[in-house]
């Protein structure tokens, strides 16, 4: 009971907020806005898992309603979906889970058209000083990666795979 008079309390919160129906007219109009044309094209959203145990992650997942969509047992890594969720479960590759955006991909790893290239957004954070991890090589083309990390020290990468 405890926790649905804590939903209920937090609904009622939430309902007074700007964002909600019952906002200004201004902040309405800001909102409904469209994207500026410059937006950055990150591609497809996935958190990758650093897991201890490939198989039982796996199956675990498995229950969940995600199907393998690639990677391969042997590798250490399997890509899995459910609907439009992607994660990537990998063993022995990094500590810490990781946010993935793969530039150029839609969430059936398929290629997108138009996408903007791994370079152009590493370039775009730069100027806005958003301070790199790693870099991908400003002089090449095609796959490559880099990293940030957000305020709250979670790491996010941007992995381009063509």
């Amino acid at each position: 009971m405890y926790y649905f008079s804590l939903f209920f309390s937090l609904f009622a919160i939430i309902a007074q907020a700007p964002f909600c129906n019952n906002a200004s007219p201004e902040i309405e109009t800001t909102l409904n806005e469209p994207l500026n044309n410059s937006h950055m094209k990150l591609g497809v959203f996935s958190l990758s898992l650093s897991v201890k145990d490939l198989k039982v992650s796996k199956a675990f997942y498995e229950n969940l309603g995600f199907t393998v969509l690639g990677g391969k047992m042997e590798s250490n890594y399997l890509i899995m979906k459910n609907e439009n969720t992607i994660i990537g479960l990998f063993h022995g590759m990094f500590e810490n889970n990781i946010m993935t955006f793969n530039p150029g991909w839609d969430e059936n790893a398929k290629n997108t058209d138009p996408f903007d290239d791994i370079r152009t957004i590493q370039k775009e954070l730069k100027s806005k000083s958003v301070e790199l991890m790693s870099e991908a090589d400003e002089t090449t083309s095609g796959p490559a990666n880099f990293m940030v990390m957000d305020p709250d020290g979670n790491v996010i990468m941007f992995d381009q795979h063509r």
